[in-house]
């Protein structure tokens, strides 16, 4: 505890300098500016009224658009630099130009499997639809799904992790939010250490703001120096517009024919080696063959874009299988896109749901598009369910997500909250028929700011998998009903304030 403290420490004093010099220069052209006062604050009144119309008619979601609108029409001036500054994704063109530069220079695409159904059956009909939605969306193909197997814990995953790196013959990408040292991660390294001595291509990459209290710069010169590349996404220099686009994203990729992701980090808390929060529930996959190949595309986009020093081998394309056991769907989420995918994805499953439709999260920020589907499915008489965490990482992210319980439990929906502990999965499962297992919770950061990856699988062995795994977890849960999560004036008064907050968090 306290080398982190230590290292999260001079991780700020590092950037402090940057910091004050950015403050002291405002300072000063403020100062410069005051004779000019009446004549800027006019103009940036105008300004103001300008994005006001500007936010009303983008497609921003309608709750984050209010929270802006609350800000600028309360602070014309001071709201309008802010949301220059924050809160409109024109900040990120420039991570976007450096995607679609990568991108564009990446082998085609794999050809899309031609996914096979009865045109007479609307359900799955429109159930394809959606998936081919997905894939016209982010450029990625649905693949026939050649193995996949689920993990209900993050340690069972680990110990497949550390068996398929010692099986690495050409490559290892790595790819993680958090990085912190200990047993899960030094067990990686040591082994990723002897693979680059012997030739493999090992590469890393980390969110430097996810990792900022774990992991250090002097780390990453250590994997440099064993022979592994390494770099940080998007580091904490400056405050800057991009600040608040970080790398959710989780996968390891081996020789490009295994692949594994799901919810856990590389630190001990996801094995639950070092308790944190009570017992630590986590999920993944493991896939193999042709459907590893997005996996694969997706790290060599980003490291690419933000490394320069690109990878220099061509993306391998194995033969396509004839998809016995079902299809499966990798892309990623990306905040420069003009759609949020994966919270298009969910409201058009909670539409098509029919029987059940089943969520694991650990944070629940619902915008208005998804939070009323989730209400209209359940009015369908839809079994809706929410598994949230019992013991929560962050109290007031879960006071936030708590907010949303009144209205969900009034129109049907039933939420459940797991005792043991916390609750990191992120998961999707409707009616036997596609299911998802990914990085993306059900908050705002994950759904419209972050860089997340997801994999959709359709008809595959693994939902029943994920499926016995949700009712096996439900039942170490305590449900949550209106007769206990407590009502009155300044519950609703608190709840309606948090609310309007929540896309902040």
């Amino acid at each position: 505890m306290n080398k982190m403290i230590g290292r999260l420490l001079r991780r700020i004093l590092a950037v402090l300098p940057a910091v004050l010099l950015q403050i002291v220069w405002i300072i000063i052209l403020l100062r410069w500016l005051v004779p000019y006062s009446a004549v800027l604050n006019a103009v940036l009144t105008l300004f103001a009224v300008f994005y006001v119309l500007y936010i009303m008619s983008n497609r921003n979601e309608s709750t984050y658009k209010t929270l802006w609108l609350l800000v600028i029409l309360g602070l014309p001036v001071a709201g309008t630099i802010l949301y220059l500054c924050l809160g409109n994704k024109k900040t990120a063109r420039p991570l976007k130009k450096k995607l679609e530069k990568a991108r564009a220079q990446l082998p085609p695409e794999i050809s899309s499997a031609a996914l096979p159904f009865e045109k007479a059956d609307r359900e799955t009909l429109r159930t394809v639809q959606t998936i081919q939605a997905v894939q016209k969306a982010t450029g990625y193909p649905v693949l026939p799904c050649e193995e996949a197997k689920y993990y209900p814990l993050g340690e069972q995953m680990w110990q497949d992790m550390l068996a398929d790196l010692e099986t690495a013959e050409h490559s290892v990408f790595v790819e993680y939010f958090i990085l912190e040292n200990g047993l899960m991660w030094d067990s990686m390294v040591e082994i990723l250490s002897r693979k680059a001595a012997d030739g493999v291509d090992v590469r890393v990459i980390y969110d430097d703001l996810g990792s900022i209290s774990t992991y250090s710069r002097e780390n990453a010169r250590q994997l440099e120096k064993m022979g592994i590349r390494c770099i940080a996404f998007n580091p904490l220099k400056f405050i800057r517009g991009t600040i608040h686009y970080r790398d959710h994203r989780k996968m390891l990729i081996i020789d490009g024919r295994i692949a594994f992701s799901g919810g856990v980090n590389l630190a001990d808390e996801y094995i639950n080696h070092v308790p944190k929060y009570g017992h630590w529930k986590d999920i993944g996959f493991r896939i193999t063959g042709t459907p590893v190949q997005n996996y694969t595309r997706m790290f060599t986009e980003f490291w690419n874009a933000f490394s320069g020093s690109p990878i220099p081998e061509p993306i391998p394309e194995p033969e396509m299988s004839e998809g016995k056991n079902g299809y499966v769907l990798s892309y990623y989420d990306s905040p420069i896109r003009p759609d949020a995918v994966s919270n298009n994805l969910y409201t058009e499953l909670l539409s098509q749901a029919t029987r059940y439709a089943w969520f694991f999260t650990p944070y629940l920020m619902l915008g208005d598009t998804l939070l009323d589907a989730f209400v209209r499915a359940a009015r369908r008489g839809v079994d809706v369910r929410i598994i949230m965490p019992g013991i929560p990482d962050k109290k007031l992210v879960y006071r936030m997500s708590r907010s949303y319980y009144f209205t969900l439990l009034e129109e049907g929906v039933n939420i459940y909250e797991y005792e043991p502990g916390f609750v990191h999965a992120k998961a999707c499962l409707t009616d036997d028929i596609v299911g998802t297992v990914g990085t993306v919770n059900l908050d705002y950061r994950s759904l419209f700011l972050h860089f997340e990856n997801n994999s959709l699988f359709y008809r595959t062995p693994l939902l029943a998998d994920l499926k016995a795994d949700f009712l096996a977890t439900q039942e170490k849960c305590r449900e949550r009903t209106l007769d206990n999560i407590g009502k009155g004036f300044w519950k609703w008064f608190i709840d309606g304030i948090l609310r309007i907050f929540a896309p902040l968090c």
